[in-house]
């Protein structure tokens, strides 16, 4: 696990929709810390450096509020629309030496056979829940798709963790299938599968009139 990052955070003393627009705009991103049995805390943090200390992989941080120091995990995240841009975090305070339950990203490496065999692969999870010490939590967890044949499929049973982390999430989730590309169908066999409408015969103006008469 990487070095901790190191971020300085401001206490939010309001909130509601309207404080934390009007943070959003200062070019924060409003966050609450909680754990440790100690009172829930609405913070602030640099837009910039918490992004960018995510896309390096940082999952463990040092949030200094004030003149204390914590250190915290990303427990949990919320987008905007796009999914691009982070509107709120989670923050969960720990201790270096205590397991934590957290998500991590999959990463799948590797050319899958089905895909020599006219077959395709589909991701059915991009995460998995595990548990371990905190300075221990991967960057993500990844996954090797070189032996998947087509009709074969992987679950989080079947990969090997790093040395510490315990899987949390079901032995049975579903990570990735091959399956065969369907062929695209021709206009005539689109139309050869379709239902034949059944003819209705309308009565003849004579029979019509017949009818009138009786």
């Amino acid at each position: 696990m990487a070095k901790a990052l190191l971020l300085k955070a401001e206490i939010r003393e309001q909130t509601g929709t309207k404080a934390v627009q009007k943070v959003r705009k200062q070019g924060k991103i409003p966050a609450i810390v909680y754990g440790h049995k100690e009172q829930p805390v609405a913070i602030s943090l640099d837009e910039h450096n918490f992004t960018e200390g995510l896309h390096h992989g940082h999952r463990l941080i040092d949030v200094q509020i004030g003149k204390k120091k914590e250190k915290m995990i990303v427990k949990e995240l919320q987008y905007d629309f796009s999914g691009k841009n982070i509107i709120h975090a989670d923050l969960m305070r720990v201790d270096i030496t205590e397991a934590v339950k957290v998500s991590v990203p999959i990463e799948l490496k590797g050319t899958a056979q089905g895909t020599h065999e006219g077959g395709i692969i589909e991701e059915h999870t991009d995460h998995l829940e595990i548990e371990c010490k905190a300075t221990d939590i991967p960057e993500t967890i990844v996954v090797s798709i070189k032996d998947v044949h087509v009709g074969s499929a992987l679950h989080a049973g079947d990969i090997e963790l790093p040395n510490g982390v315990k899987l949390i999430s079901s032995p049975d989730t579903l990570l990735v299938t091959c399956h065969l590309v369907a062929a695209a169908k021709t206009t005539e066999e689109v139309e050869a599968e379709m239902p034949s409408t059944p003819e209705v015969i309308g009565e003849t103006k004579e029979q019509e009139e017949a009818a009138e008469e009786n």
